[in-house]
């Protein structure tokens, strides 16, 4: 039982996909460009609220 263990190869067996990361950047642009605005929404309601308080 002098043997090597099995061969798994280390690299993709279909060639990388162009589009998927293309798309993967657009989801990850749109999802920071969200976050910001919802940060930027709750920023802006946080100051109407204090300054109709006073």
């Amino acid at each position: 039982m002098n043997r090597p263990p099995p061969y798994f190869p280390q690299n993709q067996l279909s060639p990388p996909n162009d589009k998927r990361y293309r798309n993967f950047k657009i989801i990850v642009g749109v999802l920071a460009v969200v976050l910001v605005a919802i940060l930027g929404a709750v920023g802006y309601g946080l100051y109407y609220l204090i300054s109709s308080m006073f």
